[in-house]
C-alpha cells in the first residue's frame, strides 16, 4: 500500500491534473474491481486530503451512480440479479425515505448498486434520480473522506457503537405513513 501511494504523489509531483481524474475513473470501474466505496473514499482523504478527497470522491461516487443507472436501461441481465438480491432482503420501497437512503449508504457493508436500484424504483426519471444520487452521495464522500484516518484505526468496540447508532438512527427517520384501503376507511358499522 505504500508503494501504491508513493507512485500515486510521485505522479501527482510530476502531473498534478491526471491523478484526480484518475481518482474519479476509479471510483467508476471500482464495482468491476469489488472494491468497496468506503475504501475508496478513504484513500480519497489520505491522497488528497479533506477539501479535493471529499470533491473527487463525491463526483467519482455520482459518476459511478449515472453508470449504473444507464447500465440498468441497457441491461436485462443485470438488472433481474438485482432485483432478485433485493427481493431477498425484503424492502419495502414506498416506505424508505430520503435521510434512510443517505444512512443506508453511510452503511459500509450494504451494497452500494443495491440501494441505486432502490433510488431507481423511487425516482421516476433520470433527471430526479441524479438530483437524488448527488444529495444521498454527498455525505458518504465527506463522513468517509474526512474519518478515514479514524475508522482505519477503530477499535471494534467503537465500531459496533457505530453500527447500532446507524441502526437507531435508520428506524427513527423512517417514513410514518398509514395506507388504508378505500373498504377500510369506509367501512360500514353492523
Amino acid at each position: 500500500m505504500e508503494q501504491l501511494l508513493s507512485w500515486f504523489n510521485q505522479l501527482e509531483e510530476h502531473i498534478p491534473y491526471v491523478t484526480p481524474v484518475l481518482f474519479i475513473l476509479f471510483h467508476i470501474i471500482r464495482p468491476i474491481l469489488f472494491i468497496p466505496v468506503t475504501v475508496i473514499c478513504i484513500t480519497g482523504g489520505l491522497l488528497f486530503g479533506l477539501t479535493h478527497g471529499v470533491l473527487y470522491s463525491w463526483v467519482g461516487i455520482t459518476l459511478s451512480s449515472v453508470t449504473f443507472y444507464a447500465m440498468m436501461h441497457y441491461s436485462k441481465r443485470d438488472q433481474h440479479y438485482l432485483n432478485r438480491l433485493r427481493d431477498l432482503m425484503q424492502y419495502k420501497l414506498q416506505a424508505l425515505s430520503t435521510s434512510q437512503i443517505v444512512l443506508l449508504r453511510l452503511t459500509p457493508f450494504v451494497h452500494f448498486h443495491l440501494i441505486s436500484l432502490i433510488m431507481i424504483e423511487l425516482t421516476r426519471n433520470f433527471k430526479e434520480y441524479v438530483k437524488l444520487s448527488v444529495f444521498t452521495n454527498m455525505p458518504l464522500a465527506l463522513i468517509y473522506t474526512t474519518l478515514g484516518q479514524w475508522l482505519h484505526s477503530l477499535q471494534w468496540t467503537y465500531l459496533v457503537g457505530f453500527i447500532l447508532f446507524l441502526g437507531l438512527m435508520f428506524f427513527l427517520l423512517r417514513r410514518r405513513e398509514l395506507i388504508w384501503s378505500w373498504d377500510e376507511y369506509f367501512a360500514f358499522k353492523n
